[in-house]
């Protein structure tokens, strides 16, 4: 994925619109292409990722680049694997708080340590079934 000076992204060389990073990185990340993934619900599309824990988001921006398209851009990857543990979170402690959620009381000060204790185990299992692999490369200048 790269954003070039004219904050255009583009991934495998096809420019995308913003609104449409989103959904890329969810079908990147739960592809399941190999077969590995049992929580995988993806197309299973040979020439994607074989599971999420190969599966590697490399963002570069261009050094002329605007921070609101890094930020923006950042965001909806960042979404993206925040969407695919909500549904596992769903899946797994359907009586729990969103994922989000979990995660803000987890590192809430407030929080007291048996809950806190409660929560870092199933965040941490969420975050193992997609971990977070985004490799932002230095900035290009053209």
């Amino acid at each position: 994925m790269v954003v070039n000076k004219n904050n255009q992204l583009l991934v495998n060389n096809q420019v995308m619109e913003l609104k449409d990073v989103r959904k890329a990185a969810v079908d990147f990340l739960d592809n399941g292409g190999d077969g590995s993934c049992t929580h995988c619900r993806g197309a299973k599309n040979q020439a994607s990722s074989d599971n999420p824990e190969k599966a590697i988001i490399s963002l570069r921006n261009d050094r002329e680049t605007s921070y609101k398209t890094y930020i923006s851009v950042q965001n909806e990857l960042i979404a993206a694997y925040n969407d695919l543990r909500e549904r596992e979170r769903q899946r797994l402690f359907p009586n729990e708080v969103s994922y989000t959620e979990m995660d803000a009381e987890y590192n809430a000060a407030r929080t007291p340590k048996k809950r806190k204790d409660d929560l870092e185990v199933k965040i941490k299992k969420l975050q193992e079934l997609f971990p977070r692999k985004l490799i932002e490369s230095a900035p290009k200048k053209n």
